[in-house]
């Protein structure tokens, strides 16, 4: 008889930030885990946080940023080996003037058509191709 374990469900959150056409996004440490993939940038909501506020503490963190969080463009759910993934996308305005490397190898403001030429986790596929088609931002 097996012993069922319950996967780890782990709730993310990722800003779409767009600034004059193109859009910002990051590129994970070589320390992460899935390192040096490009991403929308987020993180982890902890225990008693909502999106929002997950969201403006995560950015401010990494990128020493202030964000004002809009609406959720989308989620959804992707299954890995050992945990799934709760990942939920908002539209968010850029408060802040600079971006800064404090918790990213690197970022990039890109058009939505030079998307594709960077490499995505599968959770963050589901954003590109939703700028791709225009159904987003």
């Amino acid at each position: 008889m097996s012993e069922s374990r319950q996967t780890p469900h782990i709730r993310v959150v990722a800003a779409v930030i767009e600034r004059d056409g193109r859009y910002l996004i990051t590129q994970r440490r070589p320390t992460a885990i899935m390192p040096l993939l490009w991403e929308f940038p987020g993180g982890k909501v902890e225990t008693g946080e909502t999106d929002a506020v997950a969201l403006a503490r995560e950015l401010a963190d990494r990128m020493a940023v202030a964000v004002h969080v809009g609406d959720e463009l989308f989620s959804v759910v992707k299954e890995y080996s050992s945990y799934v993934i709760d990942f939920h996308v908002y539209l968010c305005e850029l408060l802040s003037d600079e971006v800064l490397k404090l918790r990213i190898n690197d970022f990039r403001w890109v058009e939505s058509d030079e998307l594709e030429e960077y490499p995505f986790p599968a959770a963050d596929q589901e954003t590109v191709e939703a700028l791709l088609r225009g159904d987003a931002g």
